[in-house]
């Protein structure tokens, strides 16, 4: 049995905990708080410390898909970014640019939040931004 910790930042909010994940045979088996993070100082909230959960479920999902005749099929990241972009374009012209409104993550990190706001109204064309931090 081959066991290590890995220093790791928590995914759930911009917040940017540290966090060791506690990995048994390349299976992470639980979830501990680093005592030396400037931002949780050994503290995490109850997603932080339940993290390990998702990362191996049986249900999440690996790779893009699309649906097809209700189904979901496997596609690369390429078609679907590509599909994404082509119905978001549809629905600009379509419907217009104030068709789609924008809302963020907390997840997110300022400079990404700044990208995001910049894409809706430089390249979409409208200020309908918005922000959600109850995750």
């Amino acid at each position: 049995m081959e066991f290590r910790s890995v220093l790791t930042t928590c995914p759930y909010c911009a917040v940017g905990c540290n966090m060791l994940l506690q990995v048994l045979d390349d299976q992470i088996v639980s979830t501990l708080p680093a005592k030396t993070g400037p931002s949780n100082e050994g503290s995490l909230c109850i997603k932080g410390w339940n993290v390990h959960e998702f990362v191996q479920h049986q249900d999440r999902l690996t790779t893009p898909s699309l649906r097809q005749n209700d189904s979901l099929k496997a596609v690369t990241w390429d078609q679907a970014l590509d599909h994404a972009a082509s119905e978001l374009t549809r629905l600009k012209d379509t419907y217009g640019p104030e068709s789609v409104a924008f809302v963020g993550s907390a997840r997110c990190t300022n400079e990404e939040t700044y990208v995001f706001q910049k894409f809706a109204r430089a390249v979409f064309g409208h200020n309908h931004v918005d922000h959600c931090a109850r995750l």
